[in-house]
């Protein structure tokens, strides 16, 4: 427990991290008409910029994760946000787009480690009783981003170019490190945590395909999201500066999904899951009918932010499965999240190569979060199989 310090405030600081990446991660997506412009690249390749962080959180994950299984938290979270900070810091100053998809690399490795450690000291510092609660506000960090950190680093990009937004987050990110260093506590190490231990979680095939359904299914959101702003300026015609606020309504979105949705997950978990995979697939797929008017795609943005709750309940769902790999599991989330934050972008990226325009990025979209379902269904009959072997 922590001494001398309200749970409060170790939450926020950890929060305060989530606020950190969560702008990180989608800002990039926003700034990318911005990043094409001032490094000549046409929108197909600028995506790669965002492949290359997910790769950086596919890889950071798992790899930190058993590494430094025996490190204590408080401490290891202090080298990830001061890592995840010079990762972005070297991304404002970045030269050339090699060297920006190399420090988006960088900067992805840190991620899911930080939110899986987060997670587990949130649930450390309160009551039983209170622990998905403490954990759901860190995870509040990041669907906050979306709506105040991705539209002012969109705003910054627009006003004072593209480097400012990753500014912006290593200013997040040294803020993040000041109260974690202040505020959280020394957890120690647990004599029974170890590499072996945590490395059982990729053996689990509940497990492997609950990661499965988040990796294709979340895919998705990306493929939209990634080219919104893009669709906001050359198909919607919108000014740029009402763009950041379709994005905020985005955001929105996420934030009423984490805090609606898990309610209803709560009493049945797996069928919620099916439920907004559909309600995913229905949103992603109105969106080319709908990315001339104004008002029709904001609406649409906001139900496919609701889509994004769909990783709280993956995460719970894991947690359930996992058995004593805590650790993993909680990092894998955010590996199945950015490989999905991988795949629909190179998806819908191949779409506009071959000239199928902006509007296509909500088929592929909707293709993904089926997808997402089939692999739903396939998890559905083997913990039937499970239950009866």
């Amino acid at each position: 427990m922590v001494r001398h310090t309200h749970p409060l405030l170790v939450l926020l600081a950890l929060a305060t991290g989530g606020f950190a990446i969560g702008t990180t991660e989608f800002a990039t997506m926003s700034l990318l008409p911005f990043i094409q412009h001032d490094m000549q690249i046409d929108p197909s390749t600028a995506s790669h910029i965002i492949s290359a962080y997910a790769l950086g959180v596919v890889i950071g994950a798992p790899v930190i994760t058993v590494l430094a299984a025996r490190i204590d938290r408080k401490w290891l979270l202090l080298i990830l946000m001061t890592l995840f900070a010079l990762g972005n810091a070297m991304s404002a100053l970045a030269s050339s787009y090699s060297s920006l998809v190399l420090f988006r690399f960088l900067s992805g490795l840190p991620h899911g480690a930080y939110f899986g450690l987060a997670a587990l000291m949130a649930a450390s510092v309160v009551t039983s009783g209170k622990r998905t609660r403490a954990v759901g506000m860190v995870m509040l960090g990041l669907t906050v981003a979306t709506i105040v950190g991705v539209p002012l680093a969109t705003w910054l990009g627009n006003a004072i170019g593209w480097r400012s937004g990753y500014w912006l987050v290593t200013t997040l990110a040294l803020l993040t490190v000041v109260m974690i260093a202040l505020y959280a506590p020394r957890t120690g190490v647990a004599s029974e945590r170890s590499a072996k231990g945590e490395l059982r979680a990729l053996k689990n095939g509940a497990v492997l395909l609950t990661l499965a359904i988040g990796a294709v299914g979340f895919g998705g959101m990306f493929s939209v999201y990634t080219y919104l702003t893009s669709t906001l300026d050359s198909v919607t015609q919108m000014s740029s500066a009402t763009i950041p606020l379709v994005l905020a309504v985005f955001g929105l979105g996420m934030t009423i999904g984490n805090i609606v949705v898990p309610r209803f997950a709560d009493r049945s978990l797996m069928p919620t899951a099916g439920a907004l995979l559909i309600w995913s697939a229905v949103a992603l797929g109105v969106f080319p009918l709908v990315a001339g008017n104004p008002w029709l795609i904001s609406l649409d943005v906001f139900c496919i932010g609701i889509g994004g709750a769909l990783g709280t309940i993956l995460q719970t769902r894991l947690m359930d499965v996992a058995g004593e790999a805590q650790n993993m599991a909680a990092a894998l989330n955010h590996v199945a999240f950015n490989m999905a934050n991988a795949l629909g972008p190179w998806l819908a990226g191949m779409t506009l190569a071959l000239g199928f325009g902006f509007r296509s990025t909500g088929v592929v979209g909707c293709l993904l979060a089926l997808g997402g379902l089939v692999i739903w269904m396939l998890a559905r009959r083997h913990e039937r199989q499970s239950r009866a072997a």
